[in-house]
């Protein structure tokens, strides 16, 4: 399959029975895929995506249908995928590989045309799945804090951002817009960052269980401590303080746009008997 910008390779894998569908291992094969298993995973991810982006589990469920299929004389796993199922997978999928990159521009253009506005679409759907990770992974260490002596838990968070950034948490609200707000500097965070802070606090819990700190002290030292190493690794590795990233867009707004942007692909594209009836009233005319 030749797969350009155009989308024209991406239409032409297309199956019709009532509305347009693709079958997942024609989408593998044609991101550059090799292996099931390790494509199936990028599957899971963009289906776990959905919930996070508030997607109806039902309309999910249609999004997604599994499938048993026969391919050279074997009968294999398989899914009948929306357009809305293949962007989530694709935005998802490992852009070094030149078809997801190429296939990552067109729906891009495409969401956007849509829904009517730009929104930061290449690292959406890692950037929901790891911020919905540190919201999982704040509640076990906030445990691992309790546990520890922490009573001041505000605190004991300010510290492992004091140590990773290089200033007063205050300070780092400020930078990234939500100072006077309810909002979490979290939500504003890139992938690249907010995999680092998700990497910081896993840390963080795992120095407080095993040192088996008992004060607020030594629990806030560990979480300083640990942020100022997970600082190093990053400018060791990349160049960049943490602080220097970018501030990311909204990921509500992100979650909000995807939303949207399903329900115009299945309204607007594929829905083949809608698309007949919109035919036929345009030859009335």
């Amino acid at each position: 399959v030749v797969f350009d910008e155009s989308g024209e390779g991406f239409e032409s894998l297309a199956k019709t029975n009532g509305s347009r569908y693709w079958f997942a291992r024609d989408l593998m094969d044609a991101l550059g895929y090799t292996r099931w298993d390790a494509f199936k995973k990028v599957i899971t991810k963009a289906f776990s995506a959905c919930a996070l982006a508030e997607i109806n589990p039902t309309q999910t469920m249609e999004m997604f249908i599994p499938h048993q299929r026969e391919i050279d004389g074997r009968i294999v796993e398989d899914y009948k995928l929306s357009r809305s199922a293949c962007y989530m997978i694709t935005m998802g999928a490992d852009s070094q590989k030149p078809n997801v990159a190429k296939f990552q521009a067109y729906f891009s253009s495409l969401m956007e045309t849509l829904i009517g506005y730009a929104f930061e679409q290449a690292e959406s759907i890692d950037r929901i799945n790891s911020r919905e990770r540190i919201s999982e992974r704040e509640i076990t260490l906030s445990e691992a804090a309790a546990a520890s002596g922490v009573k001041h838990f505000g605190l004991f968070r300010s510290a492992g951002y004091r140590g990773m950034y290089d200033m007063p948490y205050s300070e780092l609200r400020r930078l990234r817009g939500v100072d006077g707000t309810d909002r979490s500097v979290l939500d504003f965070m890139g992938r690249d960052e907010l995999a680092a802070n998700l990497f910081r606090l896993t840390l963080t819990e795992g120095r407080l269980r095993r040192d088996r700190t008992s004060s607020q002290a030594g629990a806030e030292h560990v979480a300083e401590q640990v942020g100022r190493t997970v600082r190093r690794t990053l400018i060791d590795e990349t160049g960049i303080a943490p602080e220097e990233l970018p501030t990311a867009q909204d990921v509500r707004q992100v979650r909000k746009a995807l939303k949207r942007g399903t329900i115009q692909f299945s309204t607007h594209l594929d829905n083949l008997t809608q698309e007949r009836i919109i035919e036929a009233e345009t030859v009335r005319k």
